[in-house]
């Protein structure tokens, strides 16, 4: 067997149970959106969101806890954490990765936060993945962490339907050297800098500070902050971005989009969903499409996964390919064997 691979061996998933339906986001709208048209164009059925006590860390954490359990591991068998938890979390200014190793009893563990919104764990894989074949001393990684950047959606600004299906939730893998099943092989990120301030959080930061007159508004002021360059932008390149990425992850795994057989993909609206497995050549059946859980940011790949195992769409010999995209803006692809490692 060759010895130079990074496989998967645990995977964790937290998910809230309260729900958002379809009908209640429209009602959020005013009217402007229907259900029906929440549910057939941005593809939403309902969503999950977190109550008070389901923080970003937290979530983190309790899908950490289920991946060790999956794993069959001792957390203390763990050599770092890199966590994708969002910015958004219980206190500002904490170490997440810190707080899930505290929380998972990975004592023997340092951590680090890494952020590339919606992308980051994809690239926190292919970090890790990095790190375990350049480092004689890393053996196991946890890649981990939590989101509920729904909390910032204004409901009733129109630029920011593409954000309506944002949920919470965690989610968790265990990355090992030489783990002989579930081999990460090629991945390839893309990033577009110009677009690094179209969209975010406007309100509460050094720029615009949060005030006693602008408290109210801060915490729905996830916004499109320059909607009409962001969109425009994104018609001239997300697709083409997307594919490169796609192809050179395909490429770095000595393999072609023909030989894609599950497509791990983040929740998007109903007919790019469908138009990207037209462009992969693949049909609704190699696939899960979210629409029951909405978009829980850089969960949606684990998630994905963690349900494809359940419906058999994933087993020995699965091809994956798993994709995101996170404002800012950057493209990922990586692609993963599954099964034990031939």
């Amino acid at each position: 067997m060759n010895s130079n691979h990074v496989g998967i061996i645990g995977i964790g998933v937290y998910l809230p149970q309260q729900i958002m339906t379809a009908q209640e986001i429209s009602v959020q709208t005013q009217g402007v959106w229907s259900e029906q048209a929440i549910i057939e164009k941005l593809g939403i059925v309902e969503k999950r969101v977190p109550n008070d006590k389901e923080g970003t860390q937290e979530m983190g954490a309790l899908a950490a806890i289920e991946c060790v359990k999956d794993a069959n591991i001792d957390p203390l068998e763990i050599d770092v954490i890199l966590c994708f938890g969002e910015e958004w979390k219980e206190y500002p200014l904490t170490t997440s990765a810190l707080y899930i190793q505290d929380r998972i009893g990975a004592t023997n563990a340092w951590g680090i936060d890494v952020q590339n919104r919606c992308a980051t764990s994809l690239a926190a894989i292919k970090m890790a993945k990095d790190m375990l074949i350049a480092d004689d001393e890393i053996d196991t990684i946890l890649v981990a962490g939590g989101y509920r950047n729904g909390d910032f959606v204004d409901y009733t600004d129109k630029n920011m339907s593409m954000m309506y299906n944002l949920g919470g939730g965690g989610g968790a893998l265990l990355l090992r050297k030489n783990a002989g099943k579930n081999v990460i092989l090629g991945s390839h990120l893309v990033a577009d800098g110009s677009l690094s301030l179209t969209a975010g959080v406007e309100i509460g930061g050094q720029c615009r500070p949060i005030t006693k007159d602008n408290i109210n508004e801060a915490y729905k002021s996830l916004r499109l902050m320059d909607a009409e360059k962001m969109k425009n932008r994104l018609n001239e390149v997300s697709q083409h971005n997307w594919m490169h990425c796609i192809l050179e992850a395909c490429r770095k795994s000595n393999m072609t989009i023909a030989d894609i057989d599950y497509l791990n993909i983040l929740h998007i609206k109903r007919s790019a969903h469908l138009g990207m497995l037209h462009d992969l050549g693949l049909n609704e059946n190699q696939t899960i499409y979210l629409e029951k859980f909405g978009h829980i940011g850089q969960v949606d790949q684990i998630l994905s996964l963690y349900l494809a195992l359940q419906e058999g769409k994933v087993k020995q010999g699965t091809k994956m390919c798993m994709i995101a995209a996170g404002i800012g803006y950057v493209w990922a692809a990586s692609i993963v064997q599954w099964g034990v490692k031939l």
